[in-house]
């Protein structure tokens, strides 16, 4: 079967990478801002279905894949930072915090099946000094990040906790649950 990720992330070919599957990539390239009224939940899955959709109408034959992720502090969806200055200020606000991830998946088969989750993880930071976020910014780059950080390196020394059923949707796409997905569709995992 044709498999395609609907992503230009390395995070998620990465990830997706590790079930041993062959697979292409093509860039959705959506339009990613939030609708009024819209919460985080909707959000994060919308845009996952609509990354596989975009894909879809180009007519791609396979097994369509797509992710989104949506970081939430006390409310509010906190982007990738894009500048050291802008996750020097995230990672201040979620000090002493939780902060809930939400990561979206959808799968679109090739006879027609549409299929969308929502996998939460919650991150619990410890109390974080001006000096150890500059220092971590400096050297895990998480600009392009929800959030501000990379659990799967240097920053998971900034967290207390951490609280979820799938760690890999932290990092943007839940592969335990992917995986049973995919099993359905007749793909061997392992």
């Amino acid at each position: 079967m044709n498999l395609i990720l609907a992503s230009s992330s390395s995070y998620r070919r990465r990830l997706l990478s590790r079930l041993g599957l062959n697979f292409s990539c093509i860039s959705p390239d959506i339009d990613e801002s939030p609708k009024p009224g819209e919460n985080p939940e909707q959000l994060a899955s919308r845009l996952s279905m609509e990354k596989a959709m975009a894909i879809r109408e180009q007519k791609v034959n396979g097994l369509i894949i797509a992710s989104d992720q949506v970081a939430v502090l006390n409310g509010e969806v906190l982007g990738k930072a894009g500048t050291p200055e802008k996750a020097f200020e995230q990672l201040k606000r979620a000090s002493g915090q939780i902060v809930t991830f939400l990561t979206a998946f959808s799968i679109y088969t090739p006879g027609g099946i549409f299929h969308t989750e929502v996998v939460p993880y919650r991150v619990t930071f410890r109390n974080l000094g001006d000096d150890e976020i500059k220092r971590y910014i400096a050297i895990d780059q998480p600009l392009d990040c929800a959030g501000s950080f990379k659990w799967e390196q240097l920053g998971i020394s900034l967290f207390e906790k951490m609280e979820g059923d799938d760690p890999t949707a932290l990092e943007g796409l839940p592969l335990i649950r992917l995986s049973a997905l995919l099993r359905e569709q007749g793909l061997t995992i392992p």
